[in-house]
């Protein structure tokens, strides 16, 4: 099941009597199982994989665990961001968090940047399956190494639209990546963020939605899996969501933003 989640709605583990993306489609089909196999932290927008079957569950648990899944986001970031429009750049840090910390950091010497001189017109980032199997294998020899391949796609004043391909999945990794290179995410207080962001509206009902916590403008625009039944290929994409054209109009004018709309 896919399923998107609005901005500052918990995915799971919402407090007692709080609502989350979870307890809604328990309430939705209730008696039947359901799988938490991806997440989104409650300030982010964009497509969630749940499981229907402990079989599915499992297989899609393995995905993920074994770096298989691509996961693809887009941002609205502050500041300059650090590469040539249009051209992907690989980061490779190394990322730490402690206890009950709310913030994650990078660590001193994890940081190498890449760059492969890929064009603007190109498609999609140059990696594949195989590429990113490597990287969780040297993710896992390393504890805290992180990866994102990402490009900048439109500036526009004191903003950019910001495309993200991770092969690792630490906690608030982008979100500390992007901060770390004095481009916080639009929103994102938590590290720093100047400019403010308002709530997209949610796609669930407002009463059913109780308290929605704060938003930043990071989405999760696609996920790529393996479908645990047929084993087919299996995209799933959710539309930016259409209150960033509204907050955003410069980056999002006619035949600047590249990737769709909401």
């Amino acid at each position: 099941m896919a399923v998107v989640k609005p901005a500052g709605l918990p995915t799971a583990n919402a407090p007692s009597g709080s609502r989350s993306l979870f307890t809604l489609l328990q309430a939705a089909r209730p008696g039947g199982f359901l799988g938490v196999v991806s997440r989104l932290d409650a300030a982010v927008s964009g497509v969630v994989v749940f499981a229907k079957t402990r079989g599915a569950a499992a297989e899609l648990s393995r995905q993920f665990r074994e770096r298989l899944v691509e996961k693809h986001y887009e941002a609205v970031v502050e500041g300059r961001f650090p590469g040539p429009l249009g051209q992907w750049v690989d980061w490779h840090d190394r990322i730490e968090r402690q206890g009950q910390e709310r913030r994650s950091r990078l660590l001193p010497g994890g940081g190498r940047v890449g760059w492969d001189g890929r064009s603007e017109a190109a498609d999609g980032p140059p990696s594949t399956r195989q590429d990113r199997r490597h990287a969780g294998d040297a993710d896992e020899a390393e504890a805290g190494a992180c990866h994102v391949r990402c490009r900048v796609l439109v500036r526009h004043g004191e903003v950019s639209l910001v495309q993200l391909v991770p092969t690792t999945g630490r906690r608030h990794q982008l979100r500390a990546q992007l901060a770390g290179r004095g481009c916080p995410i639009v929103g994102d207080r938590t590290y720093n963020a100047r400019l403010p962001f308002v709530v997209a509206e949610s796609p669930v009902p407002s009463r059913a939605v109780s308290a929605a916590g704060p938003a930043i403008a990071l989405h999760s625009r696609r996920l790529c899996v393996t479908h645990p039944a047929t084993g087919r290929p299996l995209v799933l994409e959710a539309a930016r969501p259409r209150r960033w054209q509204e907050r955003f109009p410069g980056l999002f004018a006619t035949g600047h933003s590249r990737g769709g709309g909401g």
